[in-house]
């Protein structure tokens, strides 16, 4: 399906090197209104998500503009949030930013994804609490040490270097562990079926300038007692005796290659002037502040997702900033062959368009990248912050949202003729919707229809005999006029 329109919340669509099936976004918008027009499209299906929110230092001075109901929360939109020592509610107002944005992003992830938040020390405390109420302890995965600098910023007590990254599975039963590169120590080879590392540098290690020395020169090389330790090792299972030639053998470790040797490590070195790095090499030097680097990203997104062409994964971001979650995407599906896909938010304006977009029409032209992207703007919600139907919804917006929920495709909008909206796999669907509760299903109304069957019709009631539809084929559905709140 094309992605043109998301349940016309999505409008301006530019495609930028559009290839068959592209779902590549890049959307400009509120990322809470975003995130509740990907829900029908994208529910349970993204793999993984990377988000870099404000952390809330004090420095950033972010504006907290969510629609809510509450009459203290309301006192705080449009301003500006400060340090502590001039806005006492600077922790509420980030949580209650954070707290709906993860609830849709948890409704989002498949049951084997994974969702990764940086974060520095102002706000990881509090992060770690609502990531546990949201996606339950249990789903706990870890909690990863970035070291972004070598020398660090001035904190309080101490040099600052280091930012954390929170992780947590949708559903740790589901989750596989985070995979990274396999460290090849040297060649690796099989022996009865499995395979082993032939680790060169351990060998090194114990034999100095020999380097692979044969176990049948051991005795006289190293001593008796080097000779036994190994000799008991080879009983034991720690070593093996490998042939190099015909009657020759060396020795090296039983180490399997599917052991502990490719998981994540609890630290990770990368630089934010690596970030930089990476935009000055696309000509954007010095267009965005502390951009997280490229190698990060592609860390994180390949130990969380499979590199089968086959594969879809899809990866979101929706605090997108200057695209490195995007370009980390393309990167792997070149190096890999993968087909991962990747979605982004952002609000402001000048980054959005600037930036985010034309940091990856840069990198696609430059890297020559077989994908391309759409860019979208987000249009107004069909649905309002109570949840309810916007009272200036259009037919054809709500019936496109009927159709992906009935369908889970979208609807070309030269299609719909109403009370008509489209058919799918046979079944053919109707709404009937002429302003809010003025919507009857009558027998006047199905024969006016000329229904196709089997039918699926939407209205605010239904006067006609169950008995009577199940003969006509024809299944009532009430028009859904409120969503799920966060």
């Amino acid at each position: 399906m094309t992605r043109k329109c998301l349940l016309n919340c999505l409008k301006k669509c530019r495609v930028f090197l559009w290839v068959r099936n592209q779902k590549n976004l890049i959307i400009h918008g509120d990322n809470l209104e975003a995130l509740k027009a990907l829900v029908p499209f994208y529910k349970g299906k993204v793999k993984c998500i990377y988000i870099d929110p404000p952390y809330n230092t004090g420095n950033e001075e972010w504006v907290y503009n969510d629609r809510v109901n509450s009459p203290k929360i309301k006192q705080w939109l449009g301003s500006v949030v400060g340090g502590d020592s001039e806005d006492l509610t600077r922790h509420d107002k980030w949580l209650c930013m954070m707290y709906p944005r993860l609830k849709l992003l948890r409704d989002l992830l498949r049951e084997d994804g994974v969702i990764f938040v940086s974060i520095d020390d102002n706000e990881v405390h509090n992060l770690k609490n609502i990531l546990s109420e949201i996606f339950g302890d249990k789903n706990f995965v870890g909690e990863l040490v970035v070291v972004r600098a070598e020398g660090g910023g001035l904190a309080k007590q101490y040099i600052k270097g280091h930012d954390y990254l929170l992780v947590y599975a949708r559903s740790i039963s589901n989750f596989k562990p985070l995979r990274r590169e396999k460290e090849i120590r040297g060649k690796i080879i099989t022996k009865n079926g499995k395979q082993f590392w032939l680790e060169e540098d351990w060998l090194r290690k114990e034999f100095g300038k020999y380097g692979t020395l044969l176990y049948e020169d051991i005795e006289k090389v190293k001593g008796k007692a080097k000779k036994q330790e190994i000799d008991e090792g080879l009983k034991n299972g720690e070593y093996q005796l490998v042939e190099k030639k015909k009657g020759q053998h060396i020795v090296v470790r039983l180490r399997s290659v599917e052991e502990d040797g490719s998981k994540f490590y609890s630290v990770l070195k990368h630089l934010s002037a690596e970030g930089k790095e990476d935009l000055a090499k696309l000509g954007m030097k010095d267009a965005f502040d502390f951009p997280k680097p490229v190698s990060l990203l592609e860390f994180l997104i390949r130990g969380a997702t499979a590199s089968s062409k086959n594969e879809e994964d899809i990866i979101l971001d929706s605090f997108g900033g200057s695209g490195t979650t995007a370009q980390a995407t393309l990167n792997l599906n070149k190096k890999d062959g993968g087909n991962r896909k990747f979605i982004l938010v952002e609000m402001e304006d000048k980054v959005a368009k600037d930036i985010t977009a034309e940091r990856i029409k840069r990198a696609i032209k430059i890297n020559d990248y077989k994908d391309g992207f759409e860019y979208c703007e987000l249009a107004k919600s069909l649905f309002n912050e109570k949840g309810q139907i916007n009272e200036q919804c259009s037919y054809s917006e709500l019936a496109t949202y009927i159709y992906f929920t009935e369908t889970q495709t979208n609807v070309e909008k030269k299609i719909i003729k109403a009370p008509y909206i489209g058919d799918k796999r046979g079944v053919s669907y109707y709404l009937i919707y002429e302003g809010r509760d003025k919507n009857d299903l009558t027998r006047a109304t199905l024969t006016k229809l000329k229904i196709k069957r089997p039918a699926v019709v939407y209205a605010d009631r239904c006067l006609v005999d169950e008995d009577e539809l199940r003969e006509k084929g024809i299944v009532f559905k009430q028009i859904p006029y409120e969503i799920k709140v966060y």
